[in-house]
């Protein structure tokens, strides 16, 4: 793709498109990493990033898992938090009012055990003129179908994405799960059935040990592991979903230095979302934001488009 030729005061151009959302540039937060938005307002300008993505939303509120939830492992963290959330109707009256007045898109990721559940939400959503897209999680078990996790069989993964989309009139994006044998079948299914774009991925299970107690450190038992550790896997299977389907992908997985999501932008990845480092460090997009527009610079590169999918192989 041509550059834009960068930007009227001469600094590279990093804007991006993801399926109808312009966003300032490439870099967001993963869902349930940034809470509603307004927790981290007191930590950065949320102005500066190009969107906000919501905590998981629900029919109802939720609870979630009993604690201990998160665990610290060896370059990455566990966590078991069970998608805690207001619900989509408290999240309307309590926390839309803040994300009102910033000048930044929202993108609200929402989920549900069941269709009608996401049916639903989707509906709700949809009516909100503040939101600009949303972010649908599939790693989720379907309770109606044993427990079956929508985002690992292609056949209900394209099912939930078919009703969403019939229910929901904005740009629909669809996060995966890392957790199959072939994500690219799976990204194929979710994009025939209507999404705009694809992020990955969604933690991998894992598990940790206490060796004094001998009990598993978490609560729950397995938890999502992310952070630095998984971004090889994340890498990899980002550009395998690149090359498997037309729609814009979103890399995410263990970014926490710029270069890190420099890695997903050149192989293919139209935007990027930073989870795990937000915990280490509030200010941690920011300093991608800043370096991803520093590497254009030395590179003497004036769009980011130019360096997107750049990968020679």
């Amino acid at each position: 793709m041509q550059g834009r030729r960068g930007t009227e005061s001469g600094r590279p151009d990093l804007s991006v498109d993801i399926a109808g959302l312009y966003l300032r540039n490439p870099v967001m937060p993963a869902s349930g990493t940034f809470g509603y938005g307004e927790e981290f307002a007191p930590y950065l300008d949320v102005e500066k990033i190009g969107a906000i993505v919501t905590k998981g939303l629900s029919l109802k509120p939720k609870a979630g898992n009993p604690t201990p939830r998160i665990a610290e492992t060896i370059s990455g963290m566990l966590n078991a938090i069970g998608l805690q959330n207001v619900g989509v109707d408290d999240f309307v009256k309590y926390k839309l009012p803040f994300l009102r007045e910033v000048n930044t898109p929202v993108i609200a990721n929402f989920f549900g055990n069941t269709l009608t559940e996401y049916g639903e939400v989707a509906k709700r959503l949809s009516d909100i003129p503040e939101i600009a897209g949303v972010e649908l999680n599939i790693s989720c078990p379907n309770v109606k179908k044993g427990g079956i996790v929508f985002g690992t069989d292609p056949t209900a993964a394209a099912e939930v994405v078919t009703l969403v989309r019939k229910n929901l009139s904005k740009p629909l994006i669809v996060k995966l799960t890392p957790n199959v044998t072939d994500i690219t079948v799976i990204a194929r299914a979710v994009e025939e059935a209507g999404a705009d774009a694809i992020s990955c991925i969604n933690t991998l299970t894992g598990m940790a040990v206490d060796v004094n107690t001998r009990r598993p450190r978490l609560a729950n038992c397995t938890g999502g592991l992310s952070g630095p550790a998984i971004r090889p896997v994340a890498l990899r299977m980002v550009h395998q979903v690149v090359q498997a389907v037309k729609v814009p992908v979103i890399g995410v997985g263990g970014i926490v230095r710029p270069m890190d999501a420099v890695e997903f932008l050149i192989v293919g990845a139209r935007a990027v979302q930073v989870g795990t480092a937000n915990f280490v460090d509030p200010q941690a997009m920011i300093t991608i934001i800043e370096g991803i527009e520093e590497f254009l610079i030395d590179e003497g590169l004036d769009d980011i488009d130019q360096l997107i999918g750049s990968l020679e192989l």
